[in-house]
């Protein structure tokens, strides 16, 4: 059956849901959070937690990445970000955000326009392996052939290629693209690869060889990528695509199981919920973590969209601070906006519909009932 709809005579269009539209829906058994396991692996890094911080300025410093490691999730620094142009970027960073909303834009732009430092990229990965937690590190696919060398020099367990679009097959009559496919093969450490929204372009990186994908352009919070180019993935049905690539390359591959990571879209508790039970391994949280008193960003939120020096996408944010890094997923949980004990809600609701592990509870029934969120 076909979901499509005509939106005029010459163009029809495919129904897809955000997790705003998506709920799940309790089981005939229920269990004790407490028998409830929220832990993942992709290739030999086990965590607690499928919580991947998105690499933001805003939410991750090497200290944060080293915070939510021993918490039992992965930080994911961003390589293209202050802490590897400049010595000392607390100044700079305090300074985005007291930024007059007027100002920010073009003040961004000049404080991005520093030249990235190999020996910095260096110097904060050793940082955050000196803690002993699981090393992530990210770049654009525009700069990976740049640095790709220092990055896994300097030992990075997972290497993380994150654009607001990733293809396996970047056209380009200019410069010499990204071979995703040979740079997996000759690379010795898992790559995480996105964003990709649809079942065919998912596909087409986990043919590249990746150990995960990210579902999603990322961002979403800071993000006005639908009001400046138009382009939009709804997470429930973009999750739920890639779900079914994962499924089908399992098949096509004799055994190859590939994570996926639903990035954007995942700003409370009920999304996160959501993200696992439409076919998310992980999720990679951006906001949720910009609320953190520890965050970088002091209470805003900015991606690398925000300071693009042509267009830019983004938009620094005022997501305000809820608590430390611990209460944002373990909580006590003060309020009930879904912003503190991230990782309790997620274990109630398993618990509620009966279902002992991510895996499973993967398979949960959902309805579509559209709200709008407080």
């Amino acid at each position: 059956m076909s979901n499509e709809i005509e939106i005029g005579r010459g163009k029809r269009g495919r129904r897809a849901y955000s997790f705003d539209d998506v709920a799940v829906v309790p089981s005939r058994r229920t269990r004790s959070p407490e028998e409830v396991s929220v832990g993942w692996q992709i290739d030999a890094y086990h965590f607690e937690l499928p919580v991947v911080a998105a690499p933001m300025d805003s939410v991750m410093s090497p200290a944060t990445a080293v915070a939510l490691g021993r918490l039992g999730g992965l930080g994911v620094l961003d390589l293209e970000g202050l802490w590897t142009r400049y010595d000392d970027p607390e100044p700079l960073l305090a300074e985005v955000a007291a930024l007059d909303a007027a100002r920010a834009t073009s003040r961004m732009q000049e404080i991005y326009a520093a030249p990235i430092r190999p020996e910095l990229i260096t110097a904060r990965l050793q940082e955050i392996r000196a803690a002993g937690v699981t090393v992530a590190g990210a770049l654009s696919p525009q700069r990976t052939q740049e640095h790709w060398r220092t990055v896994v020099d300097a030992g990075v367990d997972l290497f993380v290629i994150r654009g607001t679009t990733v293809s396996a097959e970047h056209v380009s009559g200019v410069a010499e693209p990204l071979n995703l496919k040979r740079f997996i093969y000759e690379l010795d450490v898992p790559v995480i690869v996105g964003g990709a929204s649809t079942y065919t372009a998912a596909l087409h990186l986990m043919r590249t060889g990746a150990a995960g994908v990210l579902v999603g352009f990322g961002g979403g919070a800071a993000h006005t990528t639908r009001t400046s180019l138009g382009i939009h993935a709804p997470m429930a049905t973009a999750v739920a695509d890639v779900a079914a690539a994962r499924r089908d390359y399992l098949d096509e591959s004799g055994g190859r199981y590939v994570h996926v990571i639903a990035d954007g879209g995942v700003g409370r508790s009920g999304d996160l919920v959501k993200a696992v039970a439409c076919g998310a391994d992980a999720v990679m949280l951006g906001a949720a973590l910009a609320r953190a008193t520890e965050a970088p960003g002091r209470g805003w939120h900015w991606g690398p969209e925000a300071h693009h020096p042509e267009l830019p996408r983004g938009e620094r944010v005022e997501v305000g601070q809820a608590g430390s890094l611990e209460q944002i997923l373990f909580g006590p949980g003060r309020t009930a906006d879904g912003t503190l004990n991230l990782i309790g809600a997620l274990r109630r609701a398993m618990a509620t519909t009966g279902y002992s592990d991510l895996k499973e509870f993967q398979r949960v029934e959902v309805v579509i009932s559209p709200y709008q969120p407080r």
